[in-house]
């Protein structure tokens, strides 16, 4: 395969012309570069910091067959490759010049682009990230239900879901933390909360689901405290907002688990998801190429 079957861009126009209708064929899998690229199109190209980020596509005759983005901060995103493919592509960008933080994809084509990167560049890939994709199958609520509602977070929420949310990322061991300044910035601004509460109205469990973009909610994230934990409640509010994501269209309803978590993986199959791969992301502990070009 020739470098130039990928073609690298920076305007997001010209991109989702040409690979819009490839990442909305396999909208599950594809769940994160739709949300993400939705985001870049609709609050701008400082949506993940300031810089531009690079878009590029495997094109053989006329058929987008992958895609990458690269945001300012180096992190780079992949849809399924092959392991040539991942070489041809390492090679590619290292020749360009292109730094790189780190790489996200299915778990098979993360490790082979982590792989040819270090062949390429000499960068040594470290693990930071696994994931097991879910998408829903029949909705099957929990019995017994645990008493209480579901309930739409409202604006007077605003300070207990910032609150929320942080504890969710310093569980999770995620960075940068949340606070009511970082949180316009934020992943978890542009979601859409629910809350499952006890019949006296106490919020004990939380949910968030993205818009829905190529027939596709994800639901992100589920948060517990860990004093609430073990009634029930987190099945409860992600029946609720998975009920939710249906009524309003979704083709597809996806999440995220820690495949090295029992507990949450073994729930959200009682309820209905399905496990679909695993994916994973690589840190790169240096990604300097010498070599400079253009796009």
């Amino acid at each position: 395969m020739r470098p130039d079957s990928w073609h690298l861009t920076e305007d997001i126009d010209d991109f989702l012309a040409r690979a819009g209708d490839f990442l909305r064929s396999r909208p599950a899998l594809h769940n994160t570069p739709l949300t993400v690229i939705e985001r870049l199109r609709t609050r701008g190209a400082d949506a993940y910091g300031a810089g531009a980020t690079v878009f590029g596509r495997l094109e053989r005759v006329g058929e987008v067959h992958a895609i990458f983005y690269r945001l300012p901060s180096h992190r780079l995103t992949l849809t399924s490759l092959s392991p040539e493919q991942a070489d041809t592509l390492a090679a590619h960008l290292a020749g360009l010049g292109h730094p790189l933080s780190s790489a996200l994809a299915d778990h098979d084509t993360a490790t082979a682009f982590a792989e040819a990167w270090q062949r390429h560049t000499g960068a040594a890939p470290v693990p930071s990230w696994r994931g097991r994709l879910y998408r829903l199958g029949t909705l099957t609520p929990p019995t017994p239900c645990p008493e209480g509602r579901g309930r739409i977070v409202g604006e007077k929420d605003h300070e207990e879901l910032i609150r929320w949310c942080g504890e969710f990322v310093a569980a999770v061991g995620e960075t940068p933390s949340i606070d009511a300044g970082s949180w316009a910035g934020s992943r978890f601004a542009d979601k859409h909360f629910t809350f499952w509460e006890t019949p006296d109205g106490t919020p004990v469990s939380l949910a968030g689901a993205t818009s829905m973009v190529g027939g596709m909610i994800r639901v992100d994230p589920v948060y517990t405290p860990a004093h609430l934990r073990g009634r029930g409640y987190a099945g409860a509010v992600t029946v609720e907002v998975s009920r939710a994501a249906l009524a309003a269209g979704a083709a597809e309803v996806v999440l995220f688990t820690n495949p090295a978590n029992p507990t949450s993986n073994a729930l959200y199959q009682r309820i209905g998801y399905v496990p679909v791969t695993d994916f994973a992301a690589y840190d790169f502990s240096c990604a300097a190429p010498e070599v400079g070009g253009e796009l």
